[in-house]
């Protein structure tokens, strides 16, 4: 039996499915990433289990779907809960944490971490922003991009290569391998910001997509359809709601795929970096996607694949196959029981998710995963098997079916096409939600008045300047719950 191994967990932030070249996308730029799928197990049927930053996390963290832990959205996470991180470190693993973690209320906090690298998006003090000002850069007020009105605008970073976040989180990397205890196998969260907006790369990254060479956004017939009301409200408030113009939406993906490419490339700086990488577990994801203009529609918060579905790789010799592709539903719930596995210890019972490696290998009876957003009159709920996704909004009180065999890019609602499949699924996601009674009735959905977005059509914006900005926030201003 092999050493246990070391765990290397990198998440990116907003990263969609389809970026990675060796997975189908043929104009996108990410050998390191197309060298992890070529060396391990894609599963290629991933999703998040809530589609936004702070309860995807907390689902990875504890292995348990938001409805168990109440972290529905950007708000508070139970810290209080066993994470990954305290389970391996009672395992004897030195566990590090390195970037953007969004661990709140406690911004700062370990959960289980013997250390970290401290970094937030909109942190006025984290050791990102020291690093920038020891560098002579305290007048940049805005290190990952400028926000507000901005937020959707493709723009070129205010830092060098060398200084941006991406490198920085790879350079703390890199220190922590190069300091670590050698008497104790390691885990280290990789955690970077980008992609998510504002869409800056540094020089000359962000020119290495053009506009015209970029596709059109994916805009099928009657797409508002498959809107629901998060979708109106987040193209509101990003101030998206006014218009569309195809070139900046072009020059939009061109500046979210820079993005990529160069974490990508930062990556695999932090792989040449791990001397004993055929004895490391490497895990890749991210937390959610991004819509990126397709259906009309930007940011996440909705079950569509664009945003609901992730990348996730796996890479250990031996134990994940090489080049191989696993089609089976899986959900970032299964990061905890893969790594527990993985370092020998034991998985125990009351975990939402399923180790990898057995549902690479077969071993599993799982049929389907399920993701959610917020509860109660806005609550969103999704199921998806290998097949069928089922999706529920309780702000609109409707349902949609999509069929991933007969409609794989999710062009129509098959809820008419399928009713006893429809029935299946909504029976089985109301199951699973049976303790809520915010979201269960009996055997019903519960209804709640139909949601509105304000007619005005300055309601509802919002400004996201840092707090330390020369501009004051405005009042109430919190950057995090609608990040």
């Amino acid at each position: 039996m092999p050493d246990r191994p070391n765990i290397l967990l990198v998440l990116t932030d907003q990263q969609r499915f389809d970026t990675i070249a060796a997975l189908g996308n043929p104009l996108i730029r990410t050998p390191t990433l197309d060298r992890l799928v070529r060396e391990g197990t894609a599963f290629t049927r991933a999703y998040t289990p809530s589609p936004v930053c702070v309860s995807a996390r907390c689902a990875l963290a504890t292995g348990l779907s938001p409805h168990r832990t109440g972290c529905v959205d950007n708000g508070p996470m139970p810290l209080e809960t066993p994470s990954l991180m305290d389970r391996l470190g009672a395992a004897g693993y030195q566990c590090h944490g390195a970037g953007k973690m969004h661990f709140g209320p406690d911004w700062r906090a370990l959960w289980g971490f013997e250390s970290s690298d401290f970094s937030e998006e909109c942190n006025a003090e984290d050791d990102f922003r020291t690093h920038l000002d020891a560098h002579g850069y305290q007048h940049v007020e805005d290190p990952h991009g400028v926000r507000s009105e901005y937020y959707y605008l493709p723009q070129p970073s205010q830092l060098p290569a060398r200084l941006h976040h991406s490198a920085w989180v790879v350079d703390r990397s890199l220190d922590f391998v190069a300091r670590r205890d050698r008497r104790r196998p390691f885990f280290l969260w990789t955690s970077f910001i980008k992609p998510h907006p504002p869409f800056e790369a540094p020089t000359p990254w962000n020119k290495l997509y053009r506009c015209p060479d970029m596709p059109r956004p994916k805009r099928p017939a009657d797409a508002e359809q498959l809107w629901t009301w998060w979708n109106r409200y987040q193209n509101r408030y990003k101030y998206r709601d006014q218009g569309t113009d195809d070139n900046l939406l072009r020059t939009m993906k061109a500046a979210y795929w820079a993005c990529i490419s160069f974490l990508d490339f930062h990556l695999g700086r932090l792989l040449a970096g791990i001397e004993d990488l055929d004895n490391t577990l490497v895990l890749f994801s991210s937390d959610h996607g991004e819509m990126l203009g397709d259906y009309g529609c930007v940011g996440k918060r909705t079950m569509l694949d664009a945003a609901c579905r992730i990348p996730l790789l796996a890479r250990w010799p031996g134990r994940f196959d090489a080049g191989s592709r696993c089609a089976e539903p899986a959900s970032l719930v299964d990061i905890l029981p893969t790594c527990l596995q993985a370092a020998g210890h034991e998985v125990g019972a009351g975990l939402d998710g399923v180790s990898l490696l057995d549902l690479a290998a077969g071993d599993t009876a799982r049929e389907a995963v399920e993701s959610q957003l917020q509860r109660g009159a806005h609550g969103l709920y999704m199921r998806a098997t290998r097949r069928f996704k089922y999706v529920y909004s309780a702000a609109d009180d409707r349902e949609w079916l999509f069929d991933a065999e007969t409609d794989p890019d999710e062009t129509r609602d098959a809820a008419g096409e399928a009713p006893e499949v429809l029935a299946a699924q909504r029976a089985a996601l109301l199951d699973s939600l049976r303790a809520d009674e915010l979201a269960v009735d009996g055997d019903h959905w519960r209804r709640w008045p139909a949601a509105t977005i304000p007619a005005d059509p300055d309601a509802e914006l919002l400004f996201q300047d840092p707090p330390n900005s020369v501009r004051a926030p405005a009042p109430g201003y919190d950057p995090r719950p609608r990040s």
